[in-house]
């Protein structure tokens, strides 16, 4: 069993197989799991999103609010464990990540998800459904930016470490 990493160029997609996934994925762990875990959060964000606005009839702007605290606190978790692999040997250094992850969470959530979703659902009465969508997009670009070259950048595991 093969445990070498594989590129997109040497991918044959007439001839792919178990092991090239498995290459592929060893290859692009970081960014695969950034996206699925992105996508989870998303998924969080909408779901609070529904039972705040929709179900408890909470105003949008503020659900919108909610479900995002709902989404940083399950991107925190995942991000660290499992996409950036982030280890803090003291509790100074998780509370300092921690406070960065949620204070770049902040900056994101400010301008994009809730800042623009409160101009295009307030300002230009784009249906909130679709609001949320576009905000999102712009959300987990930014995100990704901040996690991996502020946030995560100096707590990466060692093979050592795992």
């Amino acid at each position: 069993m093969s445990k070498e990493k594989i590129s997109l160029k040497e991918v044959d997609i007439k001839n792919i197989n178990i092991e090239t996934i498995k290459g592929l994925y060893r290859n692009y762990k970081e960014i695969i799991n950034y996206l699925v875990f992105g996508v989870l959060a998303t998924v969080v964000n909408f779901v609070s999103y529904y039972i705040f606005a929709r179900i408890i009839g909470i105003d949008e702007v503020i659900s919108s609010g909610l479900s995002w605290f709902a989404s940083v606190l399950f991107a925190y978790i995942t991000n660290k464990l499992f996409v950036f692999d982030s280890k803090t040997v003291t509790k100074k250094e998780l509370i300092k990540e921690c406070i960065s992850f949620f204070l770049a969470r902040v900056l994101s959530g400010i301008l994009c998800d809730v800042g623009t979703f409160a101009v295009m659902v307030k300002v230009f009465k784009i249906n909130d459904i679709i609001a949320k969508v576009v905000t999102q997009v712009m959300v987990v670009i930014v995100n990704y930016i901040f996690s991996k070259f502020i946030i995560f950048k100096n707590n990466k595991r060692t093979k050592n470490d795992k």
